[in-house]
């Protein structure tokens, strides 16, 4: 049986660090003209695509279609075939929507986001970072995380985004670029806590999507997530309470095709003491009841439970498909 949820520090497992190189890459200068021509092509255009694009992943490439089936079924086990695939069909479309809505925020106008991205409840982070305070947000792959962190220049205050560097040179340096084009600095990751406690200008978003699988962390924390034994990256815990940080998740919510709303859920104050995992006990709570709420939306094509638990409760990085408490 697997032990109670805890911070885990594996001593068997080496720690793979990428090469320095790629987290020192920096965003175009100028993106290519055939991007930027594909990029100025009008939203309705991208999701006329964006409904072949679906229907290919879906029923010609059949993109992933066991990873997506198998995770929704164990996520939502009182749920029948039919409602997974009809859920697993809206994922299809939702997700091409989005990946057109990435290539299109290579040229989107700081006004189309602030137009597309509707704010909740960010009265409370406006008043920290006016205030000098600066705050931590923490969201997850719901809906479009890319907008997400477009509209937070809005709020008009320097923004420090963790990121995980990708190793097609190409790629990295696009989504570094479309990231940073409102001014956002992106850091790696691995470096964020470094740069946050050196921080000693103005007050400043620290921003992190955090419920991807830590498969390259030494550190972990297990908990139940969506009914199943989840790693979750310790990172955001350990700045938030290292900085005295305030915490607030983000939640996403499809409003409309390519209109969104994201509300600002308190998670932590600034300071608060909390016990050792509450913080990520708190988000992984938001996460999962966004995801209940809204299923289609989540990133199901993503291997979410890579890292999982043996017998005596080590992690593990698995390799095939299997989920916590299949065989």
């Amino acid at each position: 049986m697997p032990h109670a949820s805890k911070i885990h520090r594996s001593r068997t497992q080496r720690r793979r660090h990428r090469p320095s190189e790629l987290e020192d890459r920096q965003p175009f200068a100028r993106l290519p003209w055939w991007l930027r021509a594909l990029s100025a092509l009008p939203l309705p255009a991208w999701y006329a695509f964006a409904r072949l694009l679906a229907w290919l992943a879906e029923h010609v490439i059949r993109h992933r279609r066991r990873v997506i089936d198998s995770q929704i079924a164990a996520c939502f086990p009182d749920r029948d075939a039919a409602w997974v695939r009809r859920t697993r069909h809206a994922f299809y479309r939702g997700f091409a929507q989005v990946s057109v809505e990435i290539i299109k925020a290579a040229s989107i106008t700081r006004g189309e986001i602030d137009s597309r991205v509707r704010f909740e409840g960010a009265e409370a982070v406006r008043a920290a970072l006016d205030s000098g305070q600066s705050v931590m947000v923490v969201t997850s792959h719901n809906c479009n995380w890319e907008w997400t962190l477009l509209r937070l220049s809005s709020l008009g205050h320097p923004i420090h985004a963790a990121y995980k560097p990708l190793r097609g040179r190409f790629g990295d340096r696009l989504m570094l670029t479309i990231r940073s084009r409102f001014g956002a600095e992106m850091i790696a990751a691995r470096r964020l806590l470094m740069r946050v406690m050196r921080h000693r200008g103005p007050a400043r978003i620290v921003a992190i999507v955090a419920d991807q699988a830590p498969t390259s962390s030494g550190v972990r924390y297990f908990t139940r997530f969506m009914g199943l034994d989840t790693a979750f990256f310790v990172g955001p815990e350990a700045i938030a309470r290292a900085a005295g940080l305030p915490v607030w998740y983000l939640a996403m919510r499809r409003e409309s095709r390519g209109h969104y709303r994201v509300e600002f859920q308190p998670l932590a104050a600034a300071g608060e003491e909390l016990a050792e995992g509450a913080l990520l006990e708190r988000y992984a709570a938001a996460v999962e009841r966004l995801t209940r709420e809204q299923p289609a939306d989540w990133l199901w094509n993503y291997r979410r439970w890579k890292v999982q638990r043996d017998a005596e409760g080590n992690p593990v990085i698995v390799k095939s498909g299997q989920l916590p408490g299949q065989s």
